[in-house]
């Protein structure tokens, strides 16, 4: 008769031990392995059945060389756009079953590669989300990382999902132009930011079919502390184009405390569409993103690669306007 253990879990020791076989024949048993002998795995199966035996999902995984965990990499956590693009792995991940290890570089260039390396070392896979370090950096530390997948970033060879930041950032100045703007001031993001490149490229192409318009880039940041900040330097700007939402917030708030009317002597133009930026004062036009579902669309392109099927397509999803309060037509 075979002894349940009292007052702790059943481990391996114990059900190798009741089924006189080694350790590694019951793993082998409970893992479905077709090495055993037919009559020692029923053996071995009856001892784990009697004594409840649970194996522990976490050793089940490692030794099939599995975490199920998958990392994702974000240069500010603290950005909603982030937090979102992160939900929507998330969600999409543990639906098939992975949990989701979460790393934030907070903008740090020096600590972002081994951050990466540290998270892959932990997990199957990996999702980069806007990374800053350079493209020789990025593309000696793939090989290393993959499986992987980029988040608005491109490399050749490594799938990517990524928003045409170019179309969206030219669609904003278009909007302005529109309304009679002529001088617009665009306040940059971070300079290792490759979303920030690109949407100065879509202004420059939106500069190049409208005469009379001129831009001025004006280096400020991503937080809402750097738009506050930015608000003494437009000059005669009558129009902005804020890197994201959060400088945006942070310019609306120094603009109204310094008494400047928005959108009365200047009009603002956000980028991302946060949930907050309809609840700004005033409500903030800008260029909304697809923030899940670009996360949902990375997870599709990891788990193609972790099964090790066909590579997955690149992703590109285009910004669309989203007309609010904070921008009108210039006054003259």
């Amino acid at each position: 008769m075979t002894v349940r253990p009292e007052g702790r879990a059943v481990t391996i020791f114990d059900v190798a031990l009741a089924a006189a076989v080694s350790q590694a024949t019951v793993s082998r048993v409970v893992n479905g392995k077709s090495t055993v002998d037919p009559a020692i795995a029923r053996r071995v199966l009856a001892v784990v059945d009697e004594l409840g035996y649970r194996p522990s999902a976490t050793a089940r995984n490692l030794a099939r060389g599995s975490t199920q965990t998958v990392g994702v990499l974000v240069p500010d956590l603290g950005n909603p756009m982030f937090q979102e693009v992160l939900r929507g792995v998330t969600q999409a991940a543990s639906a098939a079953g992975y949990r989701v290890l979460v790393a934030d570089s907070q903008e740090s260039l020096a600590d972002e590669p081994e951050l990466a390396a540290e998270a892959r070392r932990r997990c199957d896979a990996l999702v980069l989300v806007a990374p800053r370090m350079t493209d020789d950096e990025l593309g000696e530390l793939l090989p290393r990382l993959a499986p992987v997948v980029l988040v608005n970033r491109s490399i050749a060879g490594t799938p990517e999902v990524v928003v045409d930041y170019a179309a969206g950032a030219a669609a904003a100045a278009d909007h302005l132009a529109g309304l009679g703007h002529t001088r617009i001031a665009y306040l940059a993001g971070p300079p290792s930011s490759e979303s920030n490149r690109r949407r100065l490229a879509g202004l420059e192409r939106a500069r190049s079919r409208h005469a009379d318009l001129v831009v001025s880039t004006i280096a400020c940041g991503a937080t809402v502390d750097d738009g506050a900040r930015a608000a003494g330097t437009l000059g005669d700007a009558t129009g902005v184009i804020a890197f994201n939402d959060l400088v945006a917030f942070g310019l609306l708030a120094a603009l109204r405390d310094a008494g400047v009317r928005v959108p009365g002597s200047v009009s603002v133009v956000g980028f991302d569409d946060i949930e907050f930026a309809r609840y700004a004062t005033p409500a903030l036009t800008t260029m909304a993103v697809p923030r899940q579902l670009l996360g949902a669309r990375a997870w599709d392109a990891l788990l193609a690669e972790i099964e090790g099927g066909a590579a997955a397509a690149p992703v590109l999803f285009t910004p669309t306007l989203v007309v609010r309060s904070s921008t009108a037509e210039v006054e003259r």
